[in-house]
């Protein structure tokens, strides 16, 4: 490998980590709404996985409907997780397009996991 070509391959590197940090930011600024209910529990979040908002109807706030309003907050914080997921997904494979090599076996999911 020649000098000109290690040096182009450092320049890739330096890119790809560049574009790495910018997607990584970006995550915070991605948001996801999911529902559950009806609608009648809605949650918020964002790139990085964290809960901004949660709102519940009201009416949920009976004390016999307590199991049912925590069922209905985790099932619409999960629906909006995985919503988020594919957005941060789509978005890294925007930022990293052309950067690397498609190789087989070899994938991104990892980036997204806590």
């Amino acid at each position: 490998m020649s000098m000109f070509d290690m040096m182009n391959m450092m320049g890739k590197v330096k890119e790809m980590q560049s574009k790495m940090q910018e997607a990584q930011e970006k995550l915070g600024e991605i948001t996801a709404e999911g529902e559950a209910g009806g609608g009648m529990v809605k949650a918020l979040v964002n790139g990085k996985k964290e809960l901004l908002s949660i709102e519940v109807e009201p009416e949920l706030f009976k004390p016999e409907d307590a199991r049912l309003t925590q069922d209905l907050i985790v099932a619409a914080v999960n629906n909006a997780l995985r919503k988020v997921e594919e957005s941060a997904k789509e978005e890294m494979a925007k930022v990293t397009d052309g950067l690397m090599p498609k190789i087989p076996g070899f994938d991104l999911d990892g980036l997204f996991k806590k």
